[in-house]
């Protein structure tokens, strides 16, 4: 593999097991990927950045098509008013571009908000930092190299 994404350098200087995996052609929908990858949807594992203050970020991972509560999101934030992050703050904030973010190795530390689902299955993948790739991992070390994070119900 000519490049190495970068969660996945970042992964190999933390010794953390996982699999890059890359797709051959362009996937377009989270159902496809998943059947590509031999996974399951809900495996699939999406990081949200949402602004929460004039210069405040949170990261927010969710399982597969699950939809975001909102609601849910704003009763755990204790505020009212938040807004999902624009294209330009998704790569500056997190150092990734859309479509491709993990919540390893981000550019800036962020709290880490994770849906409960997230943690159902005994392997996962997600974002890459680099388009047409992915990273699968078992989730015992997901768990070990996502370090602090807050889980809770922030699924419909």
């Amino acid at each position: 593999m000519k490049n190495i994404p970068p969660v996945s350098l970042a992964l190999k200087a933390q010794n953390a097991p996982h699999k890059v995996f890359i797709h051959e052609k362009p996937v377009n929908s989270m159902a496809e990927a998943a059947e590509v990858r031999g996974q399951e949807i809900s495996q699939l594992v999406r990081s949200i950045l949402f602004r929460v203050g004039k210069d405040d970020f949170m990261l927010v991972l969710i399982a597969g098509p699950s939809q975001l509560s909102w609601k849910a999101l704003r009763a755990h934030l204790g505020q009212s008013r938040m807004t999902m992050a624009t294209k330009p703050e998704v790569k500056s904030i997190t150092g990734y571009p859309i479509g491709t973010v993990a919540p390893i190795a981000l550019a800036h530390p962020l709290r880490i908000l994770a849906d409960e689902n997230v943690f159902i299955h005994d392997e996962i993948s997600f974002g890459s930092g680099q388009h047409g790739a992915a990273i699968i991992m078992k989730m015992k070390e997901f768990k070990k190299a996502l370090g602090k994070v807050e889980i809770g119900k922030f699924s419909k």
